[in-house]
């Protein structure tokens, strides 16, 4: 597994270990864990702009923790007025809609207003029920956190998913994230007991925020192994052509466009693409627009099929039946798609960014190419097409390296561990400074 920031007692230095299980000297009683997801909610259909791997995270882990016995209670916003209160989502979870802004959708963007109202809810309740540690989820899940659990002292660690230096590097005058994002995210990484990072890469990030490596952690998404596997069945194919796939939130930054230039170098293959809003409102959507009208440019529009979001069921089968599954993001905080591609035993060509450097091992289990490069991304791709024999070695050592590193029970054993030992070893208090107390 990747390594760990692990801390240790009270202000001692970082120390560097293999992820496992928790430590058979800490307490083995269940838990009660809060988890706060503001704008994804383990409930939501995939595929569109906000839902995409945060929501499959969330849902997984806490899934997970209540295979270990826990009791996980997840808290979203409520976006639609006839949402109930409480959802049981499986046994040992279940989801809590948050009045916190108007009953309907919202860009997660536009969300910050409301967190506050947000974070007075999570207060009442937990001050009525005490959580044992708290979990957020994304920056303004920890804006909305972190004045609640200061106040109550509870345990509080937080997991951005994304960061906005990284965000506004790439995307610059197109970063629509409130101007207050970076300095949040580092009231809050500075608030929190624990910062849990995705990957190595994020690391790197957070300590140029200037946030202290001591409390941070790295422990990587998963994925389910019996769900995302080579056996089950596939999708009809179109046609004789290898079959390309690409699979997330129709968004720029996903690089669907750079998928369908590589595909137009690549004679011999189709290209799926999947998700966005759902069939009967997928073409009127602006992105699906403006890639339709880039395939037509390009000669590929007959090659290049649009699905709308799938359903979470659907996903597996597409996979498995790819040849390749491509994975071409200008930049990417973790990235799931390549875990539930290699664990149906499929090869992965992917851009060489964030969390893509800690999953997909070049050349064993695909390929790493530059950001934005669609010549390097068709080389690759062509690469793998030409030998059936090299995808199917691919596609093995794919499956091993996710069963051996990146299962949600895994995942889960690591995370409960540093709640443990969040909750043993509380360092000392520190007080929201007084930019976070006016905010709050």
């Amino acid at each position: 597994m990747p390594r760990i920031h692990r801390t240790g007692g009270r202000r001692t230095p970082a120390r560097h270990r293999a992820r496992g299980g928790h430590d058979p000297q800490l307490p083995p009683a269940a838990l009660h864990i809060a988890l706060v997801s503001e704008h994804a909610s383990p409930l939501a259909t995939l595929g569109g702009r906000d839902a995409g791997g945060q929501n499959v995270h969330v849902a997984a882990l806490a899934g997970a923790l209540a295979d270990r016995g826990h009791h996980v209670v997840v808290h979203t916003r409520r976006d639609a007025p006839d949402l109930p209160e409480r959802v049981p989502l499986r046994p040992g979870v279940e989801v809590i809609h948050v009045p916190a802004g108007p009953p309907e959708p919202l860009p997660k963007d536009e969300l910050l207003p409301h967190m506050a109202r947000f974070g007075q809810y999570l207060e009442r309740r937990w001050r009525a029920e005490p959580p044992d540690v708290v979990h957020s989820h994304f920056w303004m899940s920890g804006v909305a956190t972190l004045h609640a659990a200061r106040r109550l002292d509870l345990p509080f660690a937080h997991t951005y998913h994304a960061l906005g230096t990284v965000k506004r590097r790439h995307q610059r005058d197109a970063d629509t994230s409130p101007a207050e994002r970076v300095a949040w995210e580092t009231e809050v990484g500075a608030g929190c007991d624990r910062t849990i990072a995705t990957c190595r890469d994020e690391v790197s990030e957070l300590l140029a925020m200037g946030l202290d490596e001591r409390w941070i952690d790295v422990v990587p998404c998963g994925v389910d192994p019996y769900r995302f596997s080579p056996r089950g069945p596939g999708v009809p194919r179109r046609t004789d052509r290898h079959l390309l796939v690409q699979i997330g939130r129709l968004v720029p930054r996903k690089g669907a466009a750079l998928s369908i230039a590589a595909l137009a170098l690549i004679p011999d293959a189709e290209l799926v693409v999947a998700g966005g809003p759902p069939a009967p409102l997928h073409d009127a959507d602006p992105e699906v627009r403006r890639l339709r009208a880039l395939a037509a440019d390009l000669g590929v529009a007959d090659r290049v099929h649009f699905t709308g979001g799938l359903p979470r069921s659907r996903v597996p089968a597409l996979l498995r039946t790819a040849d390749v599954v491509l994975c071409p993001a200008d930049y990417e905080p973790f990235g799931i798609v390549p875990l539930e591609a290699m664990a149906c035993g499929t090869p992965v060509v992917a851009s060489a960014v964030g969390g893509h450097r800690d999953t997909v091992d070049d050349p064993a289990t695909g390929r790493l190419v530059r950001p934005g490069d669609p010549v390097a991304l068709a080389e690759a791709t062509a690469g793998l097409l030409a030998s059936p024999a090299r995808r199917a070695a691919c596609g093995a050592a794919g499956r091993r390296r996710v069963l051996s590193r990146f299962r949600w029970d895994r995942v889960a054993a690591a995370t409960d561990h540093i709640y443990r030992d969040m909750r043993l070893r509380r360092r000392d208090t520190r007080p929201l400074t007084p930019a976070a107390s006016r905010r709050a």
